[in-house]
């Protein structure tokens, strides 16, 4: 027995069903924290729990003459231990691998199928920012009156494209019952709440170091006005984040240029949410796979789920065009291709696909701070190694097209609010887009859904998704798990009304 630990290197995650991590010594704590912190019977490090060693240490890592555990070590244990679930997540966007994450922390054996090679799309392409800001969800009065005055203009920063399609008919009608001012009261406080819980656990992930360094600056947001109009409408939304706890305020036209010179002189004015903070998401993505690929996560490239297998309530199996996977449990993390797959369960789930580009300018530009501009919805983020730009939404189905003149008018943007900020005809031709999962109310789906009680949903997050990623995958841990809930999930059921 003493040679099998010796093989392991005093690693507990060799262990199926385990937690993936070393025993660890809690600060200023006698005992060791951990899945093994409930083995004193048979488990015990030295002759007593030690504390010489630094805060946060491996105990075995750092000194691993201290592992004299077989002596009280019991096979006994093993046999008792509850062995996590089989996962099939299904989508291997930022909700499908943030729920692998937690959902292999929490002990369980998880499998991510996707059906493309996990390198593009919303995930990828989005602004990268953190933002407990953004607490106005899209669903809010008067933007159906703007969808339906720009449906004609193609490059309009809000696009609805005419086509016959009856779930867009529905979900239109939806989303028009859901943008009123009670509503949008009611989802202020679920948003912020959420995006709060998010910002703290990428910060969590940053310094645990489980998936190495990366960029998250805390500088916050601005946000850029060019008219008085604009700059009243955001103001009332200012001092509702205030209201909430939400660290923003007003700044004058002095301390703007201090913090972002290089800005036209006609601007009408700028607000600071010092709350947010911005990432790079090319950058998060990567690490995150790399890391689930090393703890021993299968991932499934180029995979399609086409139908399940079920019986007495529950998936029994996914089946995909590549073989079939069993499941204890599924996460459907599929985004925008949610309400396809929900009809193979008899699910109705009503969301659209947003279309959305970023320009990608690796050059250094006048960009110091991120920036949302004001009258033309474009994301300004530095991030790390080029300046990205981000933004509109774009109704026309599920689709990979790239529309030149949407992509023009977000670089002219740029161009309108920065005094030299120059993008390269090869930079245009290399945008790219992805499709954001729209719900008509703004707010995703997150929990069981229909007659099956081991699926749960975790789509629909429409422009917050990158930001929503860690705290969804926490929720959807959570709720498997059968643990106590992060926060509240009202307002979030999948089989919601919206009548």
């Amino acid at each position: 027995m003493k040679e099998i630990w010796e093989k392991k290197t005093a690693r507990p995650s060799a262990v199926r069903g385990f937690h993936r991590q070393p025993l660890q010594l809690a600060p200023h704590c006698k005992r060791p924290t951990g899945p093994f912190a409930d083995v004193r019977p048979y488990f015990q490090v030295g002759p007593q729990w030690s504390t010489e060693r630094s805060e946060g240490t491996p105990v075995l890592q750092q000194n691993p003459e201290y592992f004299q555990a077989i002596p009280y070590f019991s096979l006994h244990y093993f046999s008792s231990l509850e062995m996590g679930k089989q996962i099939v997540v299904i989508g291997g966007g930022i909700m499908g691998l943030c729920s692998a994450y937690y959902l292999h922390k929490a002990g369980h054996q998880v499998t991510i199928l996707d059906q493309g090679d996990m390198n593009a799309g919303a995930s990828y392409v989005n602004a990268g920012y953190l933002t407990p800001s953004h607490i106005i969800p899209l669903a809010s009065p008067g933007m159906i009156n703007k969808g339906l005055k720009w449906m004609w203009n193609s490059s309009s920063p809000f696009y609805l494209k005419p086509r016959l399609d009856l779930d867009f008919f529905k979900w239109a009608w939806y989303f028009k019952k859901s943008s009123t001012p009670a509503k949008v009261a009611r989802a202020i406080p679920v948003i912020a709440a959420y995006n709060l819980l998010s910002k703290r656990l990428f910060e969590e992930i940053l310094e645990s170091g489980d998936i190495g360094k990366f960029q998250l600056e805390k500088v916050g947001l601005l946000m850029l006005c060019k008219t008085e109009t604009a700059y009243k409408a955001e103001l009332a939304v200012l001092q509702k984040a205030i209201d909430l706890g939400l660290e923003a305020r007003e700044i004058t036209e002095s301390e703007l240029r201090k913090l972002q010179p290089g800005l036209k002189p006609e601007l009408g004015g700028a607000l600071h949410y010092l709350c947010d903070a911005h990432t790079t998401p090319t950058e998060i993505m990567p690490l995150l796979i790399d890391w689930m690929s090393e703890q021993g996560i299968t991932l499934h490239t180029q995979t399609r789920v086409t139908g399940f297998e079920g019986s007495d309530g529950r998936i029994r199996k996914v089946i995909a065009e590549t073989g079939a996977f069993d499941a204890d449990e599924v996460v459907m993390a599929t985004g925008a291709w949610s309400p396809q797959l929900g009809k193979a369960l008899g699910l109705r789930i009503p969301l659209q696909a947003g279309k959305g580009y970023r320009v990608d300018v690796p050059r250094p530009t006048p960009v110091r701070l991120p920036a949302v501009l004001m009258e033309s919805k474009v994301a300004v983020t530095p991030m790390n190694g080029f300046t990205r730009l981000a933004g509109t939404m774009e109704f026309s189905g599920i689709n990979h097209n790239i529309r030149e003149n949407r992509v023009r008018a977000i670089v002219a943007a740029a161009g309108e609010y920065y005094e030299d900020f120059q993008v390269e005809e090869s930079e245009i031709g290399a945008a790219a887009c992805g499709l954001r999962p729209v719900t008509p109310d703004g707010l995703p789906y997150i929990g069981r859904a229909g007659k099956w009680k081991n699926l749960c949903l975790a789509t629909g997050h429409a422009m917050m998704g990158w930001s929503l990623g860690p705290a969804t995958g926490k929720l959807v841990s959570e709720i498997i798990s059968d643990e106590p809930l992060s926060m509240s999930l009202d307002g979030l059921h999948p089989e919601r009304s919206f009548r």
